[in-house]
């Protein structure tokens, strides 16, 4: 991970994000690339009004404004940041930056407190999660240290979902992570043991795979089955796929209960399929 992206709207949860590559960077001599979208409307960006030119100009100085104030912060001392003004939409600006500077890893704020779907169902973060082919690190809160020593990657161990995993794989190794990968029975989608470890020695065959564990879990529903999974083995760390456009939600089935999820502070990272 050489090159990281930070998106910010210079929020607290961008902040918390921030903080998390910095720390990431630190410990891997990366450099960190933060990206501002300022949106501009159609017209301004254009400049197919009267005016419009003038317009665009006062945002872009205003972003590189608050780009200097938001330098000024103590943790941002010594640090080399690229900063970047994008005049896109910010998946947009994202896929140009990524594009352009061969980005490894973005990483991205979100709130995330009403619910687990919520945390990328119509919100920029979902939109940079379904159509970045780069991975995607979501921040739910402040992190005093950023240290994963255990990572759940969930899938259906179907062959869609190798090629997510490979990249997991990758970054679990350059973290020094222990991986575990894990199934979700569910009484919808019921497997025995024997079919799901062949499902699952099916799918690890040939990847060289060391310091893993195979884990069938069951539960009443996917990301219930995930979250508390996690839980109980006090992992750090999410991933999973994702299907392009059509986001997260072809994963998350059901609905999982507000107790659960506000009481989960790890972060999630996904890979494009």
């Amino acid at each position: 991970m050489k090159k990281l992206l930070v998106p910010t709207d210079f929020s607290e949860q961008a902040e918390n994000a921030l903080k998390v590559a910095i720390e990431i960077a630190k410990k891997r001599n990366s450099e960190i690339y933060l990206l501002h979208s300022i949106e501009l409307p159609v017209n301004l960006a254009t400049g197919s009004s009267d005016g419009g030119l003038p317009q665009s100009l006062f945002y872009m100085k205003l972003a590189e404004k608050r780009f200097a104030e938001f330098r000024e912060k103590d943790y941002l001392q010594d640090i080399v940041i690229h900063e970047t003004i994008g005049r896109n939409e910010i998946y947009e600006d994202i896929d140009e930056t990524c594009r352009n500077n061969d980005i490894d890893l973005i990483v991205m704020g979100s709130n995330g407190a009403s619910g687990f779907k919520e945390m990328f169902v119509g919100s920029n973060t979902e939109k940079v999660v379904r159509t970045s082919e780069t991975p995607v690190l979501v921040i739910k809160n402040n992190h005093a240290t950023f240290e994963i020593n255990d990572f759940v990657f969930a899938t259906d161990f179907s062959d869609k979902f190798k090629d997510a995993f490979i990249k997991a794989k990758t970054f679990a190794e350059d973290i020094g992570a222990h991986i575990h990968l894990l199934l979700v029975n569910t009484p919808a989608s019921f497997k025995t043991s024997a079919q799901s470890h062949e499902l699952m020695e099916n799918f690890i065959s040939g990847m060289d795979l060391k310091n893993y564990t195979l884990n069938v879990y069951n539960d009443t529903s996917v990301e219930k089955g995930i979250l508390n999974f996690a839980n109980f083995i006090e992992a750090e760390l999410i991933g999973m796929g994702t299907h392009g456009r059509k986001g997260i939600s072809h994963f998350l089935n059901g609905s999982i209960s507000e107790d659960i999820v506000n009481h989960i502070d790890m972060p999630i990272i996904t890979f494009k399929i």
